[in-house]
């Protein structure tokens, strides 16, 4: 029996995927990996992942000019790029892509950039970022995706700036839901399932109309198979978004999915990162501060963002708060699996917040103030109250 048995069926969606190939041999292991090597350019050739010259990259990128500099993470850089390509018909077209380039001093390597390259040639979901080529020539490692206009959720969420509009309900349950669909892909539909390991705001990048896909699948993991109930493996990914027994036991599975999922879904609640260095050391840990609240449904409403002004349907605001915290039990088998996930938050996607006379409601939340955060001059919430 599901999870969220009080909720109704979900018709359509996620079920419609696409059915990828199977991954079977293709970086279940260090070993599979190294053998995977040789042969990732013939597969990747007969996939719809074009390899580019490392001169084709320059070009599209303004010999990365730091005009086109998106970001930065743990595998290197990212600049926008323009690039040019004629079909068979002789038609030319261009296409605004984002070019990621390794650094000699990135935390990740070869072995993730090749897995990157072998699971997104072979998985196709519209909340999974596509993967347009890559390039491997002599020591450069590049990739090159799909641009999403909007960049990061992280960069709509965490203290936004005076005068940026900020995140409403609706955006924030829609967000929400694509994320869950991309996480019900990696799980169910791909064969074997493929666990994320990578969850957090800054790898959900948006494009204009705020639809969200996953990124940054150098940390991913096939999953177990058959009697295997984990896959043990060395300890990574963001600090706060770690499943407690992972990072424990270095065992990892779906669920491990699913707490950092959870944790998300809180940031989202809240409009605060899982962990601030800038505040003070009281405040910095945001599932210490809101596990108070998240254990009485009577302080609910004190996690809602106050940037939200009290605009949300407060039914729909408990249900969230509710598969939240079922995601971040501290034991993983009572953690809901995907599936439960998706039929719950599709059901808080069918409550959408509707103003009353064109204008939200403005509530905001006693337990926090307007002072700026000393990171990028937006809000900051003082402690929850418990």
């Amino acid at each position: 029996m599901g999870c969220f048995g009080c909720f109704g069926p979900r018709a359509g969606g996620a079920s419609a995927a696409r059915k990828p190939s199977r991954l079977v041999n293709h970086c279940t292991d260090d070993s599979s990996v190294v053998d995977a090597r040789r042969k990732v350019a013939p597969d990747v050739g007969n996939g719809c992942a074009h390899s580019f010259t490392f001169k084709d990259l320059l070009v599209a990128t303004g010999y990365f000019n730091q005009a086109n500099f998106i970001g930065q993470g743990g595998f290197g850089k990212v600049y926008k790029g323009k690039i040019s390509r004629t079909n068979a018909q002789g038609v030319s077209d261009t296409q605004v892509v984002a070019v990621k380039q390794l650094g000699r001093e990135s935390l990740q390597g070869s072995a993730e950039f090749l897995v990157e390259v072998l699971l997104l040639t072979m998985l196709s979901h519209p909340n999974l970022v596509s993967l347009v080529g890559f390039c491997a020539q002599g020591d450069e490692r590049l990739l090159v995706y799909e641009y999403m206009p909007f960049g990061s959720l992280e960069s709509h969420l965490f203290d936004v700036p005076v005068g940026k509009q900020p995140l409403d309900w609706n955006t924030r349950v829609k967000i929400a839901v694509g994320v869950a669909d991309g996480l019900w892909y990696l799980h169910n539909v791909a064969d074997p399932p493929i666990i994320y390991r990578d969850m957090k705001a800054a790898n959900v990048l948006l494009d204009e109309d705020f639809n969200p896909k996953l990124s940054d699948f150098g940390l991913a993991k096939v999953g177990p198979v058959g009697d295997r109930t984990h896959v043990s493996t060395r300890v990574m990914g963001t600090f706060g978004y770690c499943a407690p027994d992972y990072a424990v036991t270095g065992k990892l599975t779906l669920k491990s999915d699913i707490y950092s999922f959870g944790v998300l879904l809180l940031e989202l609640i809240t409009g605060r990162s899982i962990y601030d260095a800038s505040r003070p050391k009281p405040e910095r840990d945001l599932l210490t501060l809101a596990r108070p609240c998240m254990l009485n449904k009577r302080k609910y409403h004190r996690l809602a963002d106050p940037a939200l002004q009290g605009a949300y349907p407060p039914l729909a605001f408990n249900q969230l708060v509710v598969i939240s915290s079922m995601c971040l039990q501290e034991q993983p088998q009572f953690r809901p699996i995907i599936n439960d996930i998706v039929v719950g938050l599709n059901h808080i996607a069918s409550q959408p917040y509707v103003s009353s006379m064109g204008s939200p409601a403005y509530c905001v939340s006693p337990q926090f103030d307007r002072t700026p955060s000393r990171r990028r001059g937006g809000r900051r919430p003082a402690q929850y109250s418990s």
